[in-house]
């Protein structure tokens, strides 16, 4: 297993997110929600990636608590995209077990790194 999991996974994220915001405002002509989905989805990533190069034990978790909020916020989303009916729920099933995952990750990294 990659020492970098949580890093990966929300690069792969991401990438998903990037996709799915293609096909939304290509396909569904979906614009407001798509945006909001893309915003906070592909900010997982890049926080975990800042959270990286924290100053100290606190930025580092304070960097990754937001990076938490992102995936609650993405995870929000997400509900509003399925339940409007953008999105389908075998796709909608597979993405949110995704961020669900990630949100997981996330916690457990920070409650050890606030035991260390």
């Amino acid at each position: 297993m990659s020492k970098y999991i949580v890093r990966d996974k929300s690069f792969n994220f991401a990438l998903r997110i990037i996709k799915s915001y293609k096909y939304l405002t290509e396909q569904k002509r979906e614009y407001v929600l798509s945006k909001q989905v893309l915003r906070s989805g592909t900010a997982i990533g890049a926080l975990i990636r800042e959270a990286e190069q924290g100053e100290s034990k606190a930025d580092f978790i304070h960097k990754l608590a937001i990076a938490l909020k992102e995936a609650k916020e993405t995870e929000y989303w997400l509900d509003l995209l399925f339940h409007s009916d953008y999105i389908e729920e075998k796709s909608y099933e597979s993405i949110h077990a995704d961020v669900e995952e990630l949100i997981k990750l996330l916690i457990s990294i920070i409650k050890t790194s606030k035991n260390i």
